[in-house]
């Protein structure tokens, strides 16, 4: 059973599965001897927008956040339309997507524009010989599914099936513009969610990292572009919150669902929609770590050394140095010049949050951080002659 290896090195970027995405781009020059007829770029428009719902229905709200319910048949339409884009198998997917989340813009996340650059969060990562592989135990309640292992082993099937039906229905033109140009295009269009939707964009919600809203980029992936929401409110089948985020994924589930194809529809609560929701410790934890960041604990350790006479820094480095894992405790009942305030650190938070009621704990949570960085780098020197 695989593991992801959680490790920020680019060195292995250059990968054989690379091969194939390169020449996938280059048969899209294809275009200039086959030429450019309507009926392939009537196929190369449909084939987008369809496999752009199936992934974001399939690959994302269904087997990665379950957040509807379907038949197992449906499922499995879902599954070959939006694996017949070649982004690999439903598995590989729904787990690498999991572990995003649950460790989204840390050193541990496989695609964060902040750890690892934009061009690697955008594409490198996913040709890197460590994420070749996945954690079954993260998909647990996919690999029951037969039809599904077997999509994973085959995993290039559905997507060679669907070039050649769109050669069979026009040509060289409809295999070059149909199926390679609409490939593309999906390839970008979903590896920018991972990407500039953790770059460019507004925030409503402050989640702990740095998902942004971003109206561009939802009507090219037909809603998922309201990344912050959906980082709010992970297992919702409805990413574009207000009436006016256009969320067309969404609106074609609805409507299955008034048929019966899908069916127990997640959305979320008033709270959520109001934003007055109570944030989870995790999400505290790392905008805290955020707002701890923005001051230099480093320089403000050195302030505090030459603000105090050699008797009391000694006296109090010894008091840290028995403090151990409690060095913010005892530095809080300490006068010293230039550790900030707790003020200082909400009026931080005001500037660099959105609006949410955990704010204070936030702070509060901040503020015990920044003052065990002071404190660690205090007896720094202690530590250093031991």
């Amino acid at each position: 059973m695989s593991r992801d290896i959680e490790t920020t090195d680019h060195d292995d970027i250059i990968y054989p599965s690379a091969i194939p995405f390169v020449l996938v781009h280059l048969a899209c020059f294809g275009a200039i001897w086959s030429g450019v007829t309507w009926q392939a770029v009537t196929i190369c428009i449909g084939l987008y927008w369809l496999r752009i719902f199936a992934i974001g229905a399939g690959y994302h709200r269904l087997f990665s956040h379950r957040a509807y319910s379907t038949s197992r048949a449906f499922q499995f339409v879902l599954a070959v339309l939006a694996q017949s884009s070649a982004q690999k198998s439903v598995l590989w997917w729904a787990a690498k997507h999991r572990h995003h989340h649950l460790h989204s813009d840390t050193e541990q996340d496989v695609h964060s524009p902040r750890y690892t650059g934009f061009i690697y969060s955008h594409l490198g990562w996913i040709f890197s010989r460590r994420h070749d592989s996945f954690d079954e135990e993260r998909v647990a309640d996919l690999m029951r599914y037969p039809e599904l292992r077997w999509l994973h082993k085959y995993e290039q099937v559905p997507a060679l099936v669907l070039a050649v039906l769109c050669f069979l229905a026009a040509g060289w033109s409809g295999l070059f513009v149909g199926f390679f140009w609409s490939t593309v295009l999906v390839y970008h269009a979903t590896f920018c969610i991972n990407s500039l939707a953790h770059v460019s964009g507004s925030t409503r919600y402050v989640t702990g990292d740095d998902s942004r809203n971003n109206l561009l980029l939802a009507i090219f992936t037909m809603g998922e572009g309201w990344h912050n929401n959906h980082h709010a409110f992970q297992s919702s089948v409805r990413q574009g919150f207000r009436w006016w985020e256009i969320d067309p994924t969404y609106y074609l589930l609805k409507a299955l669902s008034w048929t019966g194809v899908v069916w127990g529809l997640r959305t979320p609560p008033e709270q959520v929609l109001r934003n007055e929701q109570q944030l989870g410790p995790s999400v505290i934890n790392r905008a805290a770590e955020q707002l701890a960041a923005h001051f230099n604990s480093e320089r403000i350790a050195l302030a505090i050394a030459s603000a105090l006479q050699a008797s009391e820094l000694t006296a109090l480095r010894e008091r840290l140095g028995r403090a151990h894992d409690r060095t913010a405790e005892v530095l809080a009942t300490v006068p010293l010049p230039h550790i900030p305030s707790r003020e200082e650190l909400m009026a931080k938070a005001r500037a660099m949050f959105a609006k949410t009621r955990s704010l204070e704990e936030i702070a509060d949570r901040a503020y015990e951080l920044l003052l065990a960085s002071v404190g660690t780098r205090l007896t720094a020197p202690i530590e250093s002659r031991s």
